[in-house]
């Protein structure tokens, strides 16, 4: 049986992105978004519930898929609010100010949520990653990898595994410069995944600036 390695990646900043996005739907009028402002926060801290119950029970493939569904339900609450913003520009019943904050609160979710989908899917995931112990091959190539040995150890990288923060920046730079800047894709999927992620950042950040200059 393999042992379970003693310093276990922390899983509550991934917990606390989605709950984000969950925040930021409340910025978004009624009209844009799919039920009451405060439908997706309640069921995202619902679901967190038997999320982390499976994850202290060792429950590993339960917490799996149930961090693939509540991550899968905030991907499409975010989708269907971006359609919704979109439909709405040609009727300009919005006031202006609501689908500049709504276009904003969409950007950031982006990138919230698709640093999840990378940090729940590279690599076998995060509990694969805690297994293993040290991050040697994966979707993403960071920096850490390519060290060698002796580098690794005099800057203390022995064991070195990316945590939440790593793929989030990496959505970060994806959302900003429409490209990975420090850490080559490697993976098919992990490429289609950025470009589905730099494609909805393109457009919310086209209406933010047809907004501001009022040409729509």
């Amino acid at each position: 049986m393999t042992e379970t390695p003693k310093h276990l990646e922390p899983r509550w900043p991934a917990m606390l992105a989605l709950l984000a996005v969950g925040g930021l739907r409340l910025a978004l009028p009624e009209s844009l978004s799919a039920g009451p402002a405060w439908l997706l926060i309640a069921v995202v801290a619902v679901l967190m519930i038997p999320t982390v119950w499976a994850r202290y029970r060792e429950m590993d493939m339960l917490n799996k898929m149930l961090g693939y569904v509540l991550t899968s339900i905030v991907t499409l609450d975010m989708v269907w609010s971006l359609y919704l913003l979109i439909a709405a520009l040609p009727s300009k019943k919005e006031a202006p100010q609501d689908l500049l904050r709504s276009a904003a609160a969409l950007w950031l979710a982006n990138i919230l949520v698709f640093a999840s989908w990378y940090w729940r899917l590279d690599a076998g995931g995060p509990r694969a990653r805690e297994l293993r112990g040290v991050h040697t091959d994966g979707a993403f190539l960071f920096p850490q990898m390519v060290l060698d040995q002796q580098a690794k150890r005099e800057m203390g990288e022995q064991c070195w595994s990316p945590g939440f923060v790593d793929y989030l920046f990496l959505a970060f730079n994806t959302s900003t410069a429409f490209s990975p800047t420090d850490s080559p894709v490697l993976s098919r999927w992990a490429k289609l995944l950025m470009m589905v992620q730099a494609l909805i950042s393109f457009a919310t950040v086209a209406l933010l600036a047809a907004r501001a200059v009022n040409i729509l």
